[in-house]
């Protein structure tokens, strides 16, 4: 009489579950990743303005000449042109002069996304605008010109927007920003899985 271990019907099929779901599971959680598609992000402009406010005034020393502080900053968008505005206020001290010139400096720029530094950043800014009080027209439009030489040099590194962690990641797929517009109320930032 020959004695044998085979799994019975209900051993069998407790073994097979055992080694089944882990897969199916697996499979499951695989399958619910390719799902996942691309995706948008709406950033409202009040939570730009708030990082924006967080992040002035801004020092600077243009051309090594002038003392520039920007100030107050107000965001403004420009969905015809997928652009965005900024108007802020400008102290600017000449170091051979003992008073300072007050104005207001109004910028536009493109928006970028940084995907190394995980932010949205205006790039390629340009004076519109400059008022300075107590300064004649002629100055005003010299200064201007200065002004445009060192517009983007000084906003070049202001993030306008930084992507947390949750913006970037959902349900275990990492993803990353691939197309960015202005809209009357804020961004829209489109996503797609990470590949």
């Amino acid at each position: 009489m020959q004695i044998t271990n085979a799994p019975t019907g209900r051993s069998w099929l407790s073994m097979a579950k055992k080694l089944l779901l882990p897969v199916v599971a697996c499979g499951l959680l695989a399958s619910c990743a390719a799902l996942i598609g691309p995706r948008q992000l709406d950033v409202p402009l009040t939570r730009l303005q708030e990082g924006l406010d967080r992040r002035f005034p801004l020092n600077n020393k243009a051309m090594a000449l002038l003392d520039v502080q920007l100030t107050h900053p107000q965001l403004t968008m420009l969905p015809d042109s997928n652009r965005v505005a900024l108007s802020l206020d400008v102290s600017v001290a000449p170091p051979f002069i003992r008073q300072s010139w007050n104005g207001n400096v109004a910028m536009s720029g493109r928006l970028a996304i940084d995907n190394v530094r995980n932010a949205v950043y205006i790039r390629d800014a340009h004076v519109d605008t400059v008022t300075i009080n107590g300064m004649d027209e002629e100055k005003q439009r010299q200064f201007k010109l200065v002004a445009n030489l060192v517009a983007d040099q000084m906003i070049k590194d202001v993030p306008l927007y930084n992507f947390r962690p949750e913006d970037l990641r959902i349900a275990g797929v990492q993803f990353v920003p691939t197309a960015i517009m202005a809209t009357s109320r804020g961004l829209v930032v489109n996503f797609e899985p990470a590949k």
